[in-house]
């Protein structure tokens, strides 16, 4: 236990028998279960982690009610010795992401009733150290979901690749309306800690598949009101290659963080904030129409038969859109009490 809080570590491994191993030794002995998960790995995944699991009467129940269609029955070794207090095995017999995975132990350690459930990848490139500054703010009930953030300053971002901390800095600045935290950094960081209250309030079974889960959990955070810290923690890279398509991850991603948008306008509609998601639609489609218009001035004037708009009406609108959406922004930006920086 952590400061008298039970804690649950979700441990998502795809093809990562050369770490696995050290990182479930590595981790706090306040952890009190691991769900050790292995995304149908094509190497010896599973039998490390059965190497490191311990015994208990009620892991194989546990996992076949969470998951049962995703997930093989568990065996456990008997008499192992047990390095961190308890280890569930967990093996999906089809490959699920990063997201399955991810729901799969969210699932587990909402059944086993955690009172913080934290996500770290097995890779090696998150400290399990740092585990105690994510779960700070969650066990003194200033946040419901910490994570951390490698772009809080020059020094934290130092050790990620000039490419991937582009990208970072794009997703963050795509996420900030996508999700409604406008002060979050970092939102594709998979370490993270979430409270049972807030796990609870937050439709898990929902969550995407893929790699781009972080973005539409934010979102269902959001919209439930939950409160999000954001950690300072340094990038740590090491030999692991990722197994990220780029161009189909923009492409999926792009489309979650639409989605997730258009999801949360929705829910917030339902829940008495209508006119936020009335300004965003009206600047959305003053700004289209504006353009659209444009556009038609513009082929006017090549194209004698072409339909012509006027260009003030164009700029008009354009300029009706922008009102719009900056009132929607700034209004958003005012009651944005939702993330605190540690």
């Amino acid at each position: 236990m952590y400061r008298g809080q039970t804690v649950g570590v979700v441990l998502p491994a795809y093809n990562e028998a050369e770490h696995v191993g050290s990182v479930i030794e590595s981790l706090p002995a306040y952890v009190d279960r691991v769900y050790a998960i292995d995304d149908c790995s094509t190497d010896e995944t599973w039998d490390v982690i059965r190497e490191y699991a311990t015994t208990s009467d009620q892991t194989t129940q546990q996992v076949a009610a969470a998951s049962a269609d995703a997930t093989e029955e568990v065996m456990l070794p008997d008499g192992h010795g047990g390095r961190v207090p308890d280890v569930v095995p967990v093996q999906h017999t089809v490959n699920q992401g990063a997201g399955g995975t991810l729901k799969t132990g969210y699932l587990l350690a909402a059944r086993d009733g955690m009172d913080a459930t934290v996500t770290i990848d097995a890779d090696g490139q998150m400290d399990p150290d740092e585990m105690d500054r994510l779960l700070d703010p969650i066990v003194e009930g200033r946040a419901g979901f910490s994570k951390g953030n490698r772009l809080a300053d020059t020094d934290a971002a130092g050790g990620m690749p000039p490419f991937r901390l582009l990208g970072n800095w794009l997703l963050t600045l795509m996420m900030k309306p996508a999700s409604g935290y406008w002060r979050l950094r970092d939102p594709q960081n998979g370490y993270t800690a979430i409270s049972k209250e807030a796990l609870d309030a937050v439709e898990i079974e929902a969550i995407p598949d893929d790699h781009d889960y972080p973005n539409d959990l934010l979102a269902r955070l959001n919209a439930a009101g939950v409160r999000v810290a954001d950690v300072p923690m340094a990038a740590i890279y090491g030999d692991e290659e990722s197994t990220i398509e780029f161009s189909e991850f923009v492409k999926r991603t792009s489309t979650t963080i639409l989605a997730a948008f258009l999801w949360r306008l929705g829910t917030e509609g339902k829940q008495g904030r209508a006119h936020l998601s009335g300004l965003y639609s009206v600047g959305a489609v003053g700004v289209v129409v504006g353009l659209l218009a444009a556009v038609s001035s513009a082929l006017s004037a090549l194209l004698p038969d072409a339909f012509s708009a006027s260009w003030p009406k164009s700029l008009f609108a354009i300029l009706g859109g922008v009102v719009a959406l900056t009132l929607a922004v700034g209004t958003e930006r005012q009651t944005d009490a939702e993330v605190i920086r540690e």
